[in-house]
């Protein structure tokens, strides 16, 4: 008998990421921000590995969590 291989991990593309940054952020109330640095200390990824997964919305609202948090200066908005 063979042994059963173990299942592959599911790809993470910037689609698939954003959608569990949002579900972490809503069941967790984190920020966008602390979400995607939990994601990563529960997957024992290193920040900077994860950038080409994250799409120009989820870096907005994780531009926009570090600047209320004071981690980056506030840019400069119409609203």
């Amino acid at each position: 008998m063979t042994p059963t291989p173990a299942p592959t991990p599911t790809k993470i593309t910037p689609k698939r990421f954003s959608i569990i940054i949002e579900e972490l952020v809503r069941t967790k109330r984190l920020t966008h921000f602390e979400a995607v640095m939990y994601y990563c200390e529960q997957n024992d990824l290193e920040a900077h590995t994860i950038t080409k997964w994250i799409d120009k919305s989820m870096r907005e609202k994780i531009q926009y969590n570090a600047e209320e948090l004071n981690y980056l200066p506030k840019t400069s908005s119409l609203f």
